[in-house]
């Protein structure tokens, strides 16, 4: 099924199918591309929505001044309400995820089951300030040799590839394209969400009240790795549980016919 790719007051988003709204929110490289296989194979079920979020790839910039964090929300639900018919199913991951924890938070009312997909909020767990340190130290080899530098320090810590840099005629154009864009959108996040979204204090009390729409969620090939671990602290806040999904911390990209049943099943029972 061909997407529709459009824009709504300045956000970039592909819709697919029909049914009720499925949101995908993206994580630090903030493009819609990677959900695209998934949001293929449940657009027989789900209206799917994924997006550039504000100041990525093909989205309008922000304002450059207050709560990044708080516009990211506001744009999700901006688009719940001009997509949607009523409250809906949203999907976040990694810093996407600490968006839509944030939009809980704030629009409940526009939420029918929240996806959290491993929210890397460092500072939730035992070893944290080691873990914060860590991203002050890969933030320093941003400033230092730049932003594909900075990934790979970050990326072989928390067992995650290094950024792509495809040859020519390696890839389809398409993949090439993609990869482009969210290298490009590396500076972005590492000065605007690499510290700061990961000292993000969720409202537990917030949280607590509507504890049966937040599916905490991660990746079954991820255990071992940090971004897995947040969402066991929030489960015990909650207490709830943290349900396995298939592939790692982007198995909506690297595994989509196996991660699209598995998060439709998920979602039927709400």
């Amino acid at each position: 099924m061909q997407a529709n790719s459009m824009e709504l007051n300045g956000i970039y988003y592909e819709s697919r199918g029909s049914g009720p709204l499925l949101l995908f929110i993206a994580g630090g490289n903030g493009d819609a591309g990677p959900f695209a296989p998934t949001a293929q194979l449940l657009a027989d079920r789900f209206t799917t929505v994924a997006y550039d979020r504000r100041g990525f790839s093909r989205s309008a910039p922000g304002s450059g001044s207050g709560d990044r964090l708080a516009q990211d929300s506001a744009d999700a639900a901006m688009l719940i309400e001009q997509l949607g018919d009523g409250p809906a199913y949203v999907f976040g991951s990694s810093s996407g995820a600490i968006v839509g924890l944030d939009l809980a938070t704030r629009r409940p009312d526009l939420v029918r089951a929240f996806v959290c997909h491993e929210p890397p909020l460092l500072h939730l767990l035992p070893d944290g300030d080691e873990w914060l340190a860590f991203l002050d130290e890969v933030h320093a080899e941003y400033q230092a040799n730049g932003a594909i530098a900075a990934m790979a320090k970050f990326n072989a810590r928390i067992g995650a590839p290094p950024p792509m840099r495809p040859a020519a005629g390696e890839l389809p154009p398409h993949v090439v394209e993609l990869i482009e864009r969210m290298n490009r959108n590396l500076d972005l996040f590492l000065e605007t969400e690499l510290r700061q979204y990961t000292r993000y204090a969720p409202d537990f009390d917030a949280l607590g009240r509507i504890s049966d729409r937040i599916l905490l969620v991660g990746g079954a090939a991820g255990r071992e790795f940090v971004p897995y671990r947040p969402n066991l602290v929030i489960a015990d806040w909650l207490g709830s549980r943290v349900t396995d999904l298939p592939g790692d911390h982007i198995g909506y990209a690297t595994s989509p016919a196996e991660f699209a049943p598995a998060l439709a099943a998920l979602l039927s029972a709400h």
